[in-house]
């Protein structure tokens, strides 16, 4: 993810980039080159043309901050919404048991809603809404440990791939033994 907590940029750190883009403006009506205003912004070039092609064609006005590229699908009404549905639990809406998955999610987004969204857009919504990947509080009364513990003395080392020895080795690919 580009910029933390899967938003864009906070509106401090767009109005700094907005002064930034602002302050080339200003230079660029000095009549300094792209160069020396990059260089005096600790900027790039390519941002500096970029600038200085919008600048000619509209001004000021043209490199003042637009605000967040995106925006979120959905508003904290509908979030709460959702939220309430999911209270009700997996059950309420068809399936089986009761586990939230993300396909699930969205297939009940989907039905409820009308629109669609990628499993990562929906955890990313979810985190930033304070949820978060859940453990069972309690282990499931049909646990056979005895079971669970033979499983893991004696198919999981056969599962398991076998760890690399430590020993003499060659950083060579087409000649891994010569010395």
């Amino acid at each position: 993810m580009r910029y933390p907590q899967g938003g864009g940029l906070t509106a401090e750190r767009q109005a700094f980039r907005e002064h930034i883009r602002l302050q080339a403006a200003e230079l660029f009506a000095a009549g300094q080159g792209n160069a020396a205003v990059a260089r005096e912004l600790r900027v790039s070039v390519r941002s500096v043309q970029r600038w200085r092609r919008a600048w000619e064609e509209g001004g000021e006005r043209a490199l003042a901050s637009k605000g967040p590229l995106s925006r979120p699908k959905f508003s904290e009404a509908l979030f709460a919404v959702l939220e309430q549905e999911l209270a009700k639990g997996p059950v309420a809406h068809g399936w089986p048991d009761q586990t939230w998955t993300l396909s699930r999610i969205k297939t009940l987004i989907g039905r409820r809603f009308h629109t669609s969204m990628t499993l990562s857009a929906i955890a990313q919504m979810l985190h930033r809404h304070g949820f978060s990947h859940q453990v069972p509080a309690r282990r499931a009364v049909e646990r056979d440990e005895k079971a669970v513990s033979g499983w893991v003395k004696e198919t999981w080392p056969q599962v398991e791939t076998p760890r690399r020895r430590s020993g003499p080795g060659s950083a060579s690919k087409t000649r891994p033994v010569s010395r």
